[in-house]
């Protein structure tokens, strides 16, 4: 049996844990209880002024209170078209094409072991996800036919090996961050299944007691490959090679 032939089946079985992961994951974020979507606010305060609870880690009796934080309705309603305002401000709890993912959703499917997650970091700050890939520079406002579209998709493709199940979760600063929002939309549109947008970002992670590392810009990052440099003026999208 040729290699080809043998790694088929294989490539096919990743493919299905996938899928079956991300639809496990879709029933979680649904089963959130419902204050989720209308949490309500202290008397007085602004959509963006609540503080996270202190929630520990994720998976612990908080991780029910922190999800419903994370997912709160700001009042701003999903977009099918990027961002082109400032990056600081509310933000949907929903993005069409895709889904929002908590941190205790999110920590489940970073440990299954099988199971390729492609996490990315577009906040380009000196702390990260561990293991996140910088693309600080797809949040970039335009159409989803410009130069930055036609780079992310070509990046998605070497990244992925050209698996559009593979699931792929954005994240920048916090649910007051449009960056991870306008690049989650872009990998939509280049046609991946399985996008995630990780709302709550480092703010969220942090609070619940999760572990950050440094980007790696801040350890020194080299240019990726030949034909797959960033847009000038931005850092390199991946990190250096171990």
């Amino acid at each position: 049996m040729s290699t080809k032939t043998a790694a088929a089946p294989l490539q096919h079985r990743r493919i299905v844990a996938a899928a079956t992961l991300f639809a496990a994951l879709v029933a979680v974020n649904h089963a959130t209880p419902a204050r989720a979507q209308g949490m309500a606010m202290p008397p007085g305060a602004q959509p963006g002024g609540m503080s996270p609870p202190n929630a520990g880690p994720a998976g612990g009796g908080g991780g029910d209170q922190q999800s419903a934080w994370e997912r709160r309705d700001m009042g701003v309603g999903p977009s099918q078209t990027l961002h082109d305002g400032a990056f600081h401000g509310p933000t949907p709890n929903q993005i069409p094409g895709g889904q929002v993912v908590t941190t205790k959703g999110l920590m489940p499917l970073l440990q299954q072991q099988g199971v390729q997650v492609y996490v990315f970091d577009v906040l380009g700050g000196a702390e990260s996800l561990p293991n996140a890939i910088p693309a600080a520079w797809a949040s970039r406002p335009g159409s989803f036919d410009d130069a930055t579209q036609q780079q992310l998709g070509q990046m998605l493709r070497q990244v992925t090996q050209g698996q559009v199940d593979a699931p792929l979760v954005f994240y920048c600063l916090s649910a007051e961050c449009w960056m991870s929002y306008n690049a989650a939309l872009r990998a939509i549109r280049a046609g991946y299944r399985n996008v995630l947008w990780y709302r709550g970002g480092i703010e969220a992670w942090r609070s619940a007691g999760l572990p950050l590392g440094r980007t790696a810009q801040q350890q020194g990052s080299t240019p990726g490959p030949t034909g797959m440099s960033p847009p000038q003026g931005q850092r390199p999208m991946f990190p250096p090679a171990s």
